[in-house]
């Protein structure tokens, strides 16, 4: 029996809670003893979502905020940009299915056409540029 994909919205909708780890050894900048936030899709979302329009912000900044609420020193930087790809190809799906720019995460405020994750999109880097383009926040 082939092994079927899960679809984008099955990746968002993974049941999971954020966890605060304490880290064993240094990683990604934290020392060990570190407490380090997983965060998850659903989490990365609903942060997204809050970002004001006209207003662009890092998955850095994203990451400091997320792991300040949740009392942690950093949050995973690996996971974090799988959630922000993950929210991203929701939206896309989302507009693909006939819903208003308005009614989807506006994850063009996290990525830019720059950066990694832009390039891995299925949107590609253009459609990002072009949803910066609409908001001001590209030249």
């Amino acid at each position: 029996m082939a092994h079927r994909r899960k679809t984008w919205k099955e990746k968002m909708d993974n049941g999971r809670v954020p966890e605060v780890e304490t880290l064993k050894a240094p990683f990604a900048g934290a020392p060990a003893g570190a407490l380090m936030l997983v965060s998850t899709p659903k989490e990365v979302d609903t942060a997204i979502r809050a970002i004001p329009r006209g207003t662009s912000v890092t998955v850095a900044e994203l990451r400091r905020s997320l792991a300040r609420s949740h009392g942690a020193a950093t949050s995973c930087p690996t996971s974090t940009s799988i959630f922000v790809r993950i929210c991203a190809e929701c939206a896309l799906e989302d507009l693909a299915s006939g819903a208003r720019l308005e009614e989807v995460a506006p994850f063009w405020r996290v990525v830019d056409a720059k950066s990694p994750i832009a390039g891995r999109l299925s949107c590609g880097v253009e459609k990002v540029r072009e949803l910066r383009t609409s908001e001001g926040l590209e030249p």
